[in-house]
């Protein structure tokens, strides 16, 4: 059984494991084992990987599964103590496991852990999917030290230290696969976007604990699949978003949560409409009500994390409204929120 496992999961991916899977390769093959999933491409990849990476250990899906449960499957192929869930858009350094590992070895009560996610474009800049680490406010708005909403900070060193923090990025994700299953894995309903915080929620209500270890740093390109502004990853985003709140938010606060989140989803409609974005309004309306139709099958999922639940992770929450921080009181940066 392997210490550590880097799984990549690739979606007609070969021209970015062509990019980037030879750095993977040359800073962490003495450490872990390397494993690229292909979620049932219909490039060349199997044939790129056959012939240019024979050291990559292959597992082939019969089909696009997405992100959790192409990562769900992947996973019962793999036998190690921690996984990293790796991008196939995502360029290392030398070391740059190092520090995980031995972070991961030193705090057995730590589940999952991220590095620090800068911009592959735009090297002195955090990358917009995770950046230092990730939080959700008080209606489930997810942001990170680094990011919030659109708004990417330059890295100046300023969020060096390793901090506990909500969620880390399913661009570079870092966990002991005992927590992994032992917490459910990937929710496969999500199919896309907010899977990894859904999954992080859990792991914090069940007493495990998520950082971001910045003195590995990482660079991501991003948005290779879903542009931030595609309509379809708007409707991922909110519709998930809004599972993701039923799943985990005890009953004294769910009510409350959802009367606000109806009044803020309809004002991002709005919002939407007046910059002529009419899909992206669109998709918000889709979104919730493919969330009202879902929801009774969530039900079961519901009640399981509740009895699960041994603690509120409210200590990694920031119990305050960050679209009033951030459009009302002009806090733009994860420093001025704190």
């Amino acid at each position: 059984m392997d210490k550590v496992a880097i799984v990549i999961l690739s979606w007609n991916g070969s021209q970015m494991l062509r990019s980037f899977l030879p750095s993977v390769l040359k800073y962490t093959e003495e450490e872990a084992a390397v494993y690229v999933a292909d979620n049932g491409s219909e490039d060349n990849t199997l044939e790129v990987l056959a012939t240019s990476f024979p050291s990559v250990k292959v597992i082939p899906l019969d089909k696009n599964y997405g992100f959790a449960e192409g990562y769900n499957r992947a996973l019962q192929e793999v036998k190690a103590d921690y996984v990293v869930l790796l991008n196939s858009d995502v360029e290392v350094k030398d070391r740059w496991l190092t520090p995980l590992v031995a972070f991961m070895d030193a705090h057995p009560e730590v589940a999952a852990c991220q590095p620090k996610i800068k911009s592959w474009r735009e090297p002195k800049n955090f990358e917009y999917a995770g950046a230092a680490g990730g939080f959700v406010d008080c209606y489930g708005y997810p942001f990170c030290r680094g990011r919030i909403f659109n708004s990417v900070e330059e890295d100046h060193g300023q969020y060096d230290t390793p901090m506990k923090v909500f969620w880390a990025t399913g661009a570079c994700l870092f966990i002991r696969l005992q927590d992994y299953r032992e917490a459910g894995g990937l929710d496969a309903r999500f199919f896309a976007h907010m899977e990894e915080i859904d999954l992080c929620w859990r792991l914090n209500a069940r007493g495990r604990e998520v950082w971001c270890i910045p003195e590995s740093t990482v660079y991501h390109v991003g948005a290779a699949t879903l542009k931030r502004e595609n309509p379809h990853k708007t409707f991922l985003n909110f519709r998930n978003n809004l599972l993701m709140l039923y799943k985990n938010l005890p009953d004294n606060e769910l009510h409350r949560v959802m009367h606000w989140r109806t009044f803020l989803d309809y004002s991002a409609v709005l919002s939407f409409v007046l910059k002529g974005q009419f899909a992206n309004a669109q998709a918000v309306f889709q979104a919730r009500k493919a969330y009202h139709r879902l929801r009774p099958s969530f039900f079961i999922s519901r009640n399981l994390n509740m009895l699960a639940r041994v603690e509120h992770p409210a200590q990694t929450c920031w119990m305050k409204c960050l679209l009033w921080a951030y459009y009302v009181q002009k806090k733009h940066t994860f420093a001025k929120l704190f």
